[in-house]
């Protein structure tokens, strides 16, 4: 019975071929659609499931209040916390911290010399709550001792070849002076579907052995309560609840930090969060981030797309099985007077269902695989093999099953429901029900594809909106070399100064600057202050950026009040400059009233000689921060160097002959500051991208039903049509009778579609600081977008009846 199924199936498919071609290219481009998606939901939703502990591992992060208000969010913590709250609460199993460790490392031996920036000084106990086992080396005690260093395999070869790494030696210069580390440990490259980056860890003792050589013996990087640059984690006991948990922390901070003499006195308050690990790289989006973070709304979105666009595949099945009614209606009314059983109908219809689906499964999982790379490399994601989980293959099986039986039971139901007297007698005609349920599908597969185009408008407008408003500095032309570290404190100034005459001598140069940030980067040195003619009032954070005297009239910023650091004031390291937002967050009337006031810093004091206009420092995503601009010339950290833009690579080579022989031994690293402050809008115009590609298929997948409906109304009309024509009937008369139908059903869609696209959209940009509106007009763009693609989609169509001699029309029946 099966196989006679299957035979009927396979006639009843070959028989209809365009019908067939319709439904299987919609369903093979909706499930691949589907498997595409939920390929890079699943790659985003693995980051750190790595971890055999993950879900007993949280980061701590903090909240600062300042009189009720909202200072800042954090990622990283103080010091002290995660060791405090080991003692304090048996609930904790373990803890490590971790602090940036940007090091210039070199291999005297091989010469091999890079800048490192993605290693960490560590605590021992990271080893085992983040996973890492070590090929070479003991995990015991890798990370014991102040000399000690472990490195991925990739760096080991980097900086050894093929040479065994364990036990060797790296030079790390610092500021000033240098320090050799043992190689303790290799460990396999990490993942890289994790929040962290991590090519090398440093023991947190080296650290501390650091701070120690620096002058500071109070040990800080165990004891400070105000240091908030450390990432810190905390495992929990199994079992532990971690709500249950979370309600004992606010307690921790009164008795640790709130209660502190400093915080009552400045009416400060720290709040600590935990954060669970796996939910890091997609719901965390604060200060200090380790890397830039994935968005877990725009994932859901996503995930939610990939449904939909099956759906709509599905949709068209329905509609178009459903409007085939009267085609098969004497079929059934045959096989019911020759005793078939409306079961036996509704398993054939069924089968020809789960056919048409199976084709296009086997086709989609084929194409997926051929194009899983190449989408990868669209969507940024690295060739790691990493798949869909066995979670989404499950959840793809479950919606396959569930999306064919549905899909087809319908259309079994109805067509198998015909009454066999009626049929034959010529006396049957599709039912309103039937009518109204595919009007709805219709409106239902107009509805998302309206919302999608909007959302891409939407999407396209708020990337541009960032990308073109002005900065309030001009960062285009501007090569920035990272700082050097090797030289010596005694010798660096005049290396400096002679490195920077030689460089702004050059023909392609225009002027050169020091800094210890640019612009795209965010600033972690920040410090409480306050002004000392306000004594009743507590102190406000401000974001510190040491600069030199020409870096304002190298990035074009705007002094809207006061004068500029000048290079021939001897006391001119006692003078700051603030921008717009400091003035008024530290509550002076204007921006007159601050220039010569005294702003007052722990045991700092400095005077206010300048206002800055406010400049977008970081990506448009972010507030403008409240900044105190110190004068730090000859830093080390970054020059930026403002070039002509005739012969690039000239001017580029001469930078790099005039840097080694000034600073041979640093590398030679460089940037263009206007490629890197884009990369902050990254994931957004990937987002973009990805959207808009499958909202462009999901309305292609809609308009395969449109012209499949589309094609069955004309065939149903076509005597209509014929008398029509013979009657004096004018083309644009009857393509207008033909389309009016389907064009209401689509202002239907546009006008459901309308609230639905503003609220998703709207939601999707409060994760901006500053954003677009949503005029009505970008409704209506996709409004008349999609009407004009189903018009085109029907008349494609209705052409062939219009041009088709009347004579033929009516001769046939």
């Amino acid at each position: 019975m099966i196989i006679n199924y299957i035979k009927i199936a396979f006639r009843n498919l070959r028989k209809r071929r365009g019908h067939t071609f319709l439904n299987i290219a919609g369903l093979t481009i909706g499930m691949t659609c589907c498997l595409l998606i939920f390929h890079y939901v699943s790659y985003e939703r693995s980051y750190d499931d790595f971890h055999k502990d993950a879900n007993d591992i949280v980061r701590l992060r903090i909240d600062s209040y300042r009189g009720g208000e909202l200072r800042w969010k954090s990622a990283t913590v103080y010091p002290a916390i995660a060791p405090t709250m080991k003692k304090d609460f048996p609930e904790v199993q373990d803890f490590c911290r971790l602090i940036d460790a940007d090091l210039l490392i070199t291999n005297e031996i091989t010469q091999a010399k890079f800048s490192e920036k993605k290693g960490y000084f560590a605590d021992q106990s990271t080893l085992k709550m983040f996973n890492i086992p070590l090929v070479q080396g003991s995990p015991a005690t890798a990370l014991t001792g102040p000399d000690k260093m472990i490195i991925s395999t990739s760096m080991a070869t980097k900086y050894f070849g093929r040479q065994d790494a364990l036990g060797k030696q790296l030079k790390v210069l610092y500021d000033g002076f240098t320090q050799n580390y043992e190689i303790s440990g290799v460990f396999k490259d990490y993942p890289v579907n994790s929040h962290l980056d991590i090519k090398y860890l440093v023991s947190y003792d080296a650290f501390k052995k650091t701070l120690l050589m620096s002058g500071d013996s109070s040990d800080p990087a165990e004891t400070a309560w105000g240091w908030y640059d450390f990432y810190a984690y905390i495992q929990l006991k199994p079992g532990t609840d971690i709500d249950q948990f979370a309600a004992k922390v606010p307690a921790f901070s009164d008795r640790h930090m709130n209660s502190r003499e400093s915080a009552r006195k400045n009416n400060n308050k720290t709040e600590i969060h935990l954060m669970p690990l796996k939910d890091i790289h997609l719901y965390s989006n604060f200060n200090q981030e380790a890397e830039v973070n994935g968005n877990g709304q725009a994932v859901g979105f996503l995930f939610l797309v990939a449904i939909f666009i099956i759906g709509i595949a599905w949709i068209n099945y329905i509609n178009l099985a459903t409007a085939r009614s009267v085609e098969r209606a004497r079929e059934v009314g045959v096989r019911k007077v020759l005793g078939a059983l409306r079961t036996d109908l509704i398993k054939q219809f069924l089968t020809e269902s789960l056919l048409l689906n199976i084709v296009s499964l086997v086709l989609s999982i084929g194409i997926f695989y051929a194009l899983i790379i190449p989408f990868d490399r669209f969507t940024g994601h690295p060739d790691t093999h990493i798949s869909l989980s066995p979670h989404y293959w499950q959840l793809f099986t479950i919606l396959f099953v569930a999306g064919t039986f549905l899909s087809g039971l319908y259309p079994a139901f109805v067509l198998s429901g015909f009454q066999p007297i009626k049929v034959l007698k010529g006396m049957f005609k599709n039912s309103v029900s039937g009518l109204l349920l595919r009007k709805g599908l219709i409106v239902l597969q107009f509805t998302t594809s309206v919302v999608l185009i909007a959302g891409t408008i939407i999407v396209y407008r708020q990337v541009s909106f960032m990308r073109d408003q002005k900065l309030g500095a001009n960062i285009d032309q501007t090569l920035v070399l990272e700082g050097s570290k090797a030289a010596a404190d005694t010798a660096y100034k005049n290396t400096f100064l002679s490195f920077k005459t030689a460089v702004t001598q050059q023909s392609g140069v225009k002027k050169m600057a020091a800094s210890t940030n640019v612009m795209g980067q965010e600033i972690y040195w920040t410090n409480t202050h306050k002004r000392v003619d306000a004594s009743g009032e507590s102190g406000n954070t401000l974001y510190s950026l040491g600069i030199d005297a020409e870096f304002i009239p190298l990035f074009d910023m705007k002094l809207v009040a006061g004068r500029n650091f000048a290079d021939d004031f001897g006391t001119e390291r006692k003078n700051i400059l603030l921008n717009e937002t400091a003035i008024k967050i530290l509550g002076f009337p204007n921006i007159e009233a601050a220039i010569g006031k005294k702003i007052n810093s722990g045991r700092d004091t400095n005077t206010v000689v300048g206002v800055l206009a406010d400049y977008h420092h970081q990506g448009l995503q972010k507030a403008i921060e409240p900044m105190i601009f110190r004068f730090r010339p000859g830093n080390r950290n970054f020059y930026s160097i403002k070039v002509a833009t005739g012969n690039l690579p000239a001017t580029i080579a001469t930078i790099k002959n005039t840097w080694d022989k000034h600073f041979p031994a640093d590398p030679f690293n460089y940037t263009f500051l206007d490629e890197t402050f884009s990369q902050q809008y990254k994931a957004d115009i990937l987002f973009g991208k990805v959207f808009g590609i499958f909202a462009f298929l999901a309305i292609l997948i809609a308009c395969f039903g449109l012209l499949g409906l589309s094609a069955y109304n004309v065939i149903q009309r076509t005597k209509e049509i014929g008398i029509r024509k013979v009657l004096g009937a004018s083309a644009q008369s009857i393509l207008v009778l033909l389309s009016k139908d389907f064009m209401k059903l689509i202002m239907v869609a546009l006008v459901l579609a309308i609230p639905v696209g503003w609220y998703i959209m709207h939601q999707w940009l409060q994760d901006f600081a500053y954003r677009i509106s949503i005029g009505w007009w970008i409704f209506a763009t996709a409004g008349i977008l999609a009407l004009l693609i189903a018009l085109l989609t029907i008349l494609l169509q209705a052409a062939r009846a219009v041009v088709e001699n009347p004579v033929k029309s009516l001769r046939s029946e």
